[in-house]
């Protein structure tokens, strides 16, 4: 009963992990090296993502430089940037490439919150998958024997509080990202 308990814990911690890294890839309007974290690069054949084959620096607010450890892959990781579709504008000199993040408009910001807010809706819902999965484990090892009935209610009850601790915490950094967005 332990190890479904802290088996659910750790699902849910991993849902809500996963939010905060997709969260980490919206552009809030300023410059953030995670705003690459989603791009690989097509290097000699295989898919590599951009932070392995270059070093991102944030000189400014709302600008990005990427310097690729070899030159020769440049024209590659400009590329792969400009296919990832984020709203930005690669340029290169030949040496490093700098991405200017552009202010986001009010229409704009309300747009990424309410995408925010859809990725938090998923979370939740994975959260309360998670739930049921946990819930349903419960009742098959009630019916073999393995735990009594009040185990089965109190081991509920605490599936049910680790499920309300994770949602709180997906309001919390949903809250917290919105803010971000919002923030001109």
């Amino acid at each position: 009963m332990s190890d479904i308990l802290s088996e659910t814990k750790s699902r849910m911690k991993k849902s809500i992990e996963s939010l905060s890294r997709e969260f980490a890839t919206v552009n809030a309007g300023r410059a953030n090296s995670n705003l690459l974290a989603s791009v690989n690069v097509d290097y000699y054949g295989a898919p590599t993502p951009v932070q392995q084959l270059a070093s991102i620096n944030v000189p400014e607010p709302r600008l990005l430089v990427v310097s690729p450890y070899d030159k020769s892959s440049i024209s590659e990781i400009e590329r792969a940037i400009n296919a990832a579709n984020l709203g930005v504008n690669p340029t290169s000199d030949g040496e490093v490439i700098r991405i200017t993040v552009p202010a986001l408009t009010e229409e704009r910001r309300k747009e990424l919150v309410k995408d925010v807010k859809k990725m938090a809706e998923n979370a939740k819902v994975s959260v309360r998958n998670i739930r049921r999965d946990s819930n349903d484990e419960l009742k098959k090892d009630e019916k073999n024997g393995d735990i009594s009935e009040d185990e089965l209610r109190s081991a509920t009850e605490q599936v049910q509080k680790i499920t309300d601790d994770s949602i709180k915490e997906i309001e919390k950094v949903l809250d917290e990202k919105e803010k971000d967005i919002m923030a001109v």
